[in-house]
């Protein structure tokens, strides 16, 4: 019989029934002839350079990288030379980057700094306040300090005139984040998302496209992104528990699951004010990164289009339990998608040739639905993984590790077998006897990334028991 393993169940004390997303493993909706889908190892993260400190954000701007890190603007090269332009301040919390056409903008440490390709200035208009995050439109910056609406004058970018001050008055709510889709500004206030159009005039020269409100804001200035060109964002309603939402139009809809509001329910609300959302396409995926204090969850549009359910998996940079994952602030520049670690001073790039994660070893996991033979039980004779083998590290011999709970809180000893060596493409991943079931059963399935493999199914032999 074949046993689904995109993703599985687990139970917790509450007591709930909870799904296990696969662990640095991505689901793939793709039919080949043995399953409808695969699980594939998720892009590793190769080290590509070195930076003056821990990365806050990234743009492409010109055909060159651009990050912060540490307190520092830095540029970063095709092969990975990092060089130090300027000082932004701070050295911990996330930067905004916006570029007009011909200097680029940086909100880092509440102030607002210009790049025009060989120094690095700071706007020091008193009338221009605390900058809290920022953006460029028609040829405005435009800021805001929680409360306004900013913009540097039409002629002059590096002065404010007090008189153009707007504001997001439709709710009391702060403004946590600026966004700009399809030329309109998008202002993401705590509970309430209000869209702004350049109308000219004398003074701030944007209003309020009124039928357009989202009742649903974000909580916090990086919680938010572009995404199938609408805003998807992490917040919540007036009353409401924080979620996940794509909102358009006037509408905010749901993409997170039952399991993704439980997870988000275990962190306070300071913890997600700094979340980061960021958006990735690759190939046929259309990727949404939540960035979390401990883990990364990722949704897939294009895939959950093909099952018509919402597709989900998780990412850590660890071994064991949970950890923040090492890769944030995408950029696409040099043909590749380079990365920062929030950990470290490095700079990387994703490769789909390896799943390590800086050169170490992180693990991967999935697990199965219930296994129920209607309260009549079964003896597993036998469990093989179909799997694209002989991609392992060169000079290891990974194993794969496998067990099962009869109630979802409680796991049996692992039993391990060999996932084989390089170019080994003919191994069959085999468990014998592998007990019984009186009611049901959950299996797991754990290794690591020198387990460099692609699972289109899980396969067993059961024989029912006669009562």
């Amino acid at each position: 019989m074949q046993i689904p393993i995109v993703s599985g169940i687990y139970a917790d004390t509450a007591p709930d029934l909870r799904t296990a997303y696969p662990v640095n493993m991505r689901p793939v909706p793709k039919g080949n002839g043995v399953s409808a889908g695969y699980l594939r190892p998720e892009d590793g993260i190769i080290a590509h350079g070195t930076g003056p400190g821990t990365d806050r954000g990234g743009i492409n701007w010109n055909g060159t990288c651009y990050r912060v890190m540490g307190s520092k603007l830095v540029s970063v090269a095709s092969d990975g030379t990092v060089t130090t332009l300027g000082d932004v301040g701070n050295d911990s919390e996330l930067v905004t980057f916006d570029y007009s056409f011909d200097r680029l903008a940086i909100a880092s440490n509440g102030n607002l700094f210009y790049w025009n390709g060989s120094a690095l200035t700071q706007v020091t208009d008193p009338d221009l306040g605390t900058v809290n995050d920022m953006l460029w439109v028609d040829g405005y910056f435009m800021t805001t300090d929680g409360e306004y609406l900013v913009v540097t004058d039409l002629n002059d970018p590096t002065a404010v005139n007090p008189l153009k001050y707007g504001s997001s008055e439709a709710d009391p709510d702060p403004v946590n984040a600026l966004l700009k889709l399809r030329n309109e500004v998008v202002a993401l206030n705590r509970h309430t998302i209000e869209i702004f159009d350049n109308v000219g005039g004398s003074l701030f020269p944007f209003a309020r496209i009124t039928g357009a409100q989202i009742e649903k804001g974000c909580v916090g200035s990086h919680a938010c992104c572009i995404y199938l060109e609408q805003i998807a964002f992490l917040g919540s309603g007036w009353n409401e528990a924080p979620s996940v939402y794509i909102g358009n139009n006037g509408v905010a809809n749901p993409i997170a699951t039952q399991e993704v509001a439980t997870i988000l329910e275990g962190y306070t609300e300071a913890q997600l004010a700094s979340a980061k959302l960021e958006a990735r396409k690759d190939g046929a995926h259309e990727m949404l990164y939540v960035h979390l204090p401990d883990r990364t969850l990722v949704y897939d549009a294009a895939a959950s289009a093909v099952v018509q359910q919402p597709v989900w998996w998780v990412l850590v940079s660890t071994l064991d339990g949970h950890s923040r994952f090492r890769a944030c602030n995408f950029v696409y520049c040099y043909d590749k998608w380079l990365v920062g670690d929030p950990a470290s001073s490095a700079v990387g790039y994703f490769d789909d040739r390896v799943s390590t994660h800086w050169g170490s070893d992180v693990r991967w996991e999935f697990s199965t639905q219930i296994l129920y033979n209607e309260g009549r039980g079964a003896l597993f004779h036998e469990l093989e993984l179909v799997a694209l083998t002989g991609s392992v590290a060169q000079g290891t011999e990974p194993v794969i590790s496998t067990e099962y709970s009869v109630d979802g809180v409680a796991w049996s000893v692992p039993r391990t077998i060999s996932a084989g060596t390089y170019g080994e493409r003919a191994k069959r991943l085999v468990w014998f006897g592998q007990g019984y079931m009186e009611n049901w059963r959950v299996q797991r399935f754990r290794s690591t990334s020198a387990a460099h493999l692609a699972f289109m199914r899980l396969e067993g032999r059961l024989e029912p028991l006669a009562y």
